[in-house]
C-alpha cells in the first residue's frame, strides 16, 4: 500500500477516490519507561523508551488505516495527517490517529 502525505503521487493519476479511512490506537507507558523519562530529563538526552512506544504507536496506527483501505479496493492512501495525544488521568496514555484518503492510481 503505497501512502503519503501529500494529496497526490508524482508520476500517478488518481482514478477513483474511495473514501477517508482512519487508523487510532491507544497505548500505556508503564511506570519503569516514567521513571528512565525522569532521569533523561533531570539529565538531558533523548528517551528511547518513550521513542520506541511512540514509534510503535504510528506504525499500528498507519496499518490499520491501510488495512481500511485495502479493504475499499485501495491502492494507496493520499492526504494523510498525522495525530499525537496524551489521554488518561495522569497522562500515561499515548493515542495515535492517523486519517487519509484511499484511492486508487494507476
Amino acid at each position: 500500500m503505497l501512502m503519503t502525505t501529500t494529496p497526490s503521487v508524482e508520476g500517478k493519476r488518481i482514478v477513483r477516490y474511495l473514501g477517508v479511512v482512519t487508523g487510532e490506537t491507544i497505548i500505556g507507558a508503564n511506570v519503569f519507561r516514567d521513571f528512565l523519562a525522569g532521569v533523561r530529563d533531570f539529565f538531558g538526552g533523548r528517551s528511547g523508551s518513550y521513542e520506541a512506544v511512540l514509534r510503535e504507536a504510528k506504525d499500528t496506527a498507519l496499518e490499520e488505516m491501510a488495512r481500511q483501505a485495502e479493504v475499499l479496493g485501495a491502492n494507496a492512501v493520499v492526504g494523510i495527517d498525522l495525530d499525537y495525544e496524551t489521554v488518561g488521568g495522569s497522562g500515561s496514555m499515548l493515542m495515535v490517529t492517523c486519517s487519509g484518503t484511499a484511492v486508487r492510481v494507476e
